[in-house]
């Protein structure tokens, strides 16, 4: 599908319906987070679904992007569009990108599988997460030539993290996403209630089982002995005590550009600049860390003022639609990350669902797109908005 016509798609919904044919999915979005709650295990919906404490910065993340309006603009030609763009050398065919995601085989059988071939029917770039349940090797046969970047969370032992960046570099990973907001657990209380944490069962941490690193640290294999590998797993899996200095490590260690996920502070984004970081991404983990915490897409306009256009600036947490999409690449993001709805995708559907979430996003951004007068990314500037009455 060319990248000027992705709104063709709701004339192809029209069409089915002339044939008695409706779309397999539902189309709000609301409705298809009720139907991946129906389907699966409610520990796994809710560790999907559920953020930190009472869920006011989940809140908040959504409520943000009702404090901005978009103004259409009329009598402009828009009938030729073309949303693609290039990111730190990555080079893609809209402003999207999928989040990284981690243990995906609690959500679907297939897991990274199913959502790296959708990804690649899309053409649009994964982020893959260190937690997945996938070894990263694979995920990057599937992807093919389809663009991706490795997430990294930051282990607490420097061989082990030295090992990960070397073989993301060697499988062809783009770039290294630092995931910087979770030295610790958040305080989920769904999960808490349920007493689950799913990689105690062994589970999502196959890029620590398939390293040789990791396996030479064992006393038995992981097959022989997987809550040995669990336990190793616990001693590695963060590092409170890491600080800004350490980042001259990762940079040591990896000619892959280094992204930096969870800043909201621009004082912390104008450190990682001062650091050599070549990328930023806006994100409060979903708000899954830190209950009341600011609402993303309410940091973003002082991150990227702080950055001042001297590395790409990526937006993460809350995005659901179109609209949403244009009001964070107006408001200054490069891009913008798409995560629970995916996931909601292949819950319901597998493969097929993480295909239609992915489609029909960009459909509506085209839509909402055209209809504001827009036909081009370069377009989009804060003018385009304005702030919501109070």
């Amino acid at each position: 599908m060319s990248s000027t016509h992705y709104g063709d798609y709701q004339i192809g919904l029209y069409m089915q319906g002339l044939v008695g044919l409706k779309p397999e999915l539902p189309l709000i979005a609301e409705e298809l987070e009720a139907l991946a709650k129906a389907k699966l295990d409610p520990r796994a919906y809710w560790y999907v679904a559920g953020g930190a404490g009472h869920e006011n910065t989940v809140r908040a993340n959504r409520q943000a992007f009702d404090r901005w309006q978009i103004v259409p603009r009329m009598l402009r030609d828009v009938s030729e569009r073309n949303y693609s763009t290039t990111v730190l050398h990555t080079e893609m065919r809209a402003p999207l990108l999928l989040a990284p995601v981690g243990v995906q085989e609690i959500i679907h059988p297939e897991a990274e599988r199913a959502v790296a071939r959708a990804a690649r029917a899309m053409g649009i770039p994964m982020i893959l997460s260190t937690l997945s349940s996938t070894p990263l090797e694979e995920v990057a046969e599937l992807l093919g030539n389809t663009p991706r970047w490795f997430q990294l969370y930051w282990p607490g032992e420097r061989d082990f993290t030295k090992s990960l960046l070397q073989r993301a570099e060697a499988a062809g990973y783009e770039a290294i996403v630092v995931t910087l907001d979770t030295k610790l657990m958040g305080w989920r209380e769904h999960d808490l209630q349920e007493a689950y944490l799913p990689f105690l069962e062994g589970k999502g941490i196959a890029n620590y089982t398939s390293d040789p690193v990791f396996r030479a640290s064992l006393e038995e294999p992981p097959e022989a002995n997987p809550q040995g590998a669990v336990a190793r797993w616990a001693q590695l899996y963060a590092d409170p005590s890491q600080t800004w200095e350490d980042l001259v490590f990762l940079q040591d260690h990896t000619s892959l550009p280094i992204i930096l996920k969870g800043i909201l502070h621009p004082d912390d984004a104008a450190t990682a600049v001062f650091r050599g970081v070549q990328g930023i991404i806006v994100s409060n983990h979903g708000g899954r860390q830190v209950d009341g915490a600011l609402g993303a897409l309410d940091a973003l306009p002082a991150v990227v003022d702080a950055v001042g256009g001297r590395v790409p600036v990526l937006f993460d947490s809350g995005i659901r639609h179109g609209a949403d999409m244009v009001k964070a690449l107006a408001l200054g993001a490069d891009a913008v990350l798409l995560g629970r709805p995916y996931i909601y995708g292949l819950a319901a559907a597998g493969e097929s669902g993480v295909h239609q979430v992915i489609q029909r996003l960009l459909a509506e951004f085209d839509v909402t797109m055209a209809l504001s007068g827009l036909c081009r990314l370069s377009e989009l500037d804060r003018g385009v908005l304005q702030p919501a009455p109070r």
